[in-house]
């Protein structure tokens, strides 16, 4: 996250804080749930050390005011502050094992009541059995969840085999924003919700028109000006798919297939018959003058279709059209969403909604009865009106998920889509266990540059990736932190 935009949600949030203390005391009575002596809840989340503000005013800072006799406690399981001051070569750190982490402060001497984690380490605590049901606990105080967002209850539910683990006050998503002024020009019936990749694809075809500096284009992954369509591809269009670069253990590729090849060709046929911009199109020429939004491809009027996630809606998008009459050479555009697209193999399934803050019960917390009584407080419908107020994220009460500043659009788009569930121990596990993995993505996308360059054949840059990712592996096998060594196409190590 950018030092700015943090910036401005802290003080967004302070602010917000200090408004909705007075309503949540009256609505509590200002008393505790229980009497007595102060009592400690401890809260585990993955990386800390440093400064615990922002988490304290996201999500604990109301409880305690509220909860005069709970001290909550925040327990990093990976602390940076300790991390900073190893000693030795760069090159001979190695960062610990994420889940080994989490599991050691949920399972040591003195473990934690509650758990914060994303959905591939949640999925794995849960197969291990490591969090307390809260099926339960949701029926004897007849905690409502009728209102929660499909795509995430469900989601949070599939992750725990039909139970109920945990639960996330807050999630985000992508939808499929376009340009309505592009698609009428055309002549061209705009997307609809539901649409498959292949159709939204088509789509661009339809659209996309002109040349140099005048071209438009039908398709982007992101609203960035010459974005890299590998790393975009990846997360939005590949994962559903569930599709691996190596094998579990990290020692073998699996890259060179017929699923593989098939991504890789529909995407750089895109590219090449210029339907999505890469970064061999320039927005603008030398003869062109420079507008206000060349760096976005979507205000700038270059491209009919972009996934989109919540903020940019509410902030980006919704401040230029707002201010369209003040922007010199800017003109306004009227524009909607719809569903992000998904695969007919994986239908509904959306690559872009993310639940990176499931709060479950350790199955062994000194403390269960606080950590459910906060779990439901943070996941109970007065938090999500006061959370609603965020322009970046969305709560996961339907209700709350409204438009900003009285604007109208289909924002049912962003929570009618699946999740994808994580179906084996996440890559960023094992690239923790093994930090110079991540460099076999980049020979992938130097390989798959190549390819839209007109260099390589699919099929060739697959069967590289495989030869010089098994060397590659064999290397990280023998020295899991890279050890600084030259690996095969100039990628280093390290």
């Amino acid at each position: 996250m950018k030092r700015n935009q943090w910036v401005r949600k802290l003080v967004m949030t302070s602010v917000v804080l200090t408004m909705v203390f007075p309503m949540l005391a009256a609505c509590s009575g200002g008393k505790d749930t229980k009497t007595g002596q102060e009592r400690t809840l401890r809260i585990g989340v993955l990386y800390g050390g440093y400064d615990d503000t922002y988490f304290r005013q996201q999500f604990t800072d109301v409880y305690e005011y509220t909860h005069q006799n709970v001290k909550i406690e925040i327990v990093p399981a990976i602390d940076q502050s300790d991390q900073q001051y190893n000693q030795g070569e760069e090159k001979d750190r190695k960062e610990p094992n994420r889940l080994e982490a989490v599991k050691k402060i949920m399972d040591g001497s003195n473990p934690v009541d509650i758990i914060v984690t994303d959905p591939a380490q949640f999925r794995i605590l849960a197969r291990d059995g490591m969090l307390k049901q809260l099926d339960p606990l949701m029926q004897q105080d007849k905690f409502d969840t009728n209102d929660f967002v499909p795509a995430v209850l469900d989601g949070i539910k599939s992750m725990g085999d039909g139970n109920m683990l945990g639960l996330a006050p807050t999630f985000n998503s992508s939808v499929l924003l376009y340009n309505k002024k592009l698609f009428a020009d055309a002549g061209v019936e705009p997307p609809t919700d539901g649409m498959t990749w292949d159709e939204v694809f088509n789509k661009a075809r339809l659209v996309a028109k002109g040349e140099g500096a005048d071209r438009k284009y039908g398709f982007s992954f992101d609203r960035y000006a010459g974005g890299d369509p590998f790393w975009s591809m990846t997360y939005s269009y590949i994962t559903p798919l569930q599709l691996r670069m190596f094998d579990n253990k990290g020692e073998k590729m699996t890259v060179n297939t017929g699923p593989w090849e098939k991504v890789w060709n529909s995407i750089t046929k895109l590219s090449t018959d210029k339907i999505m911009p890469t970064q061999n199109d320039g927005m603008m020429d030398n003869n062109t003058k420079p507008g206000p939004f060349d760096h976005d491809s979507f205000l700038s009027g270059k491209v009919a279709m972009v996934l989109s996630d919540f903020g940019y809606l509410n902030n980006d998008l919704a401040n230029a059209m707002r201010n369209a009459s003040k922007i010199k050479g800017f003109n306004k555009f009227d524009w909607d969403v719809v569903t992000a697209p998904s695969h007919p193999e994986a239908p509904g399934v959306s690559g872009s909604v993310n639940m990176n803050n499931i709060f479950a019960i350790n199955n062994k917390a000194p403390n269960p009865d606080d950590a459910w009584d906060f779990v439901k407080f943070i996941n109970s419908e007065d938090w999500a009106k006061i959370r609603s107020r965020s322009s970046y994220e969305m709560v996961s009460r339907k209700q709350f998920i409204k438009p900003k500043d009285g604007s109208s659009y289909n924002i049912d788009a962003f929570f009618n889509v699946k999740p994808v569930v994580p179906t084996n121990q996440d890559a960023e596990d094992l690239m923790s266990e093994k930090p110079a993995l991540w460099q076999v993505n980049d020979i992938g996308r130097t390989l798959f540059q190549d390819v839209i360059n007109g260099k390589k054949s699919t099929k060739q840059a697959l069967a590289e990736w495989e030869t010089k990712g098994n060397e590659m592996l064999q290397q990280i096998k023998n020295n899991p932190n890279g050890g600084g060594e030259t690996v095969p196409g100039g990628i280093y190590g390290g």
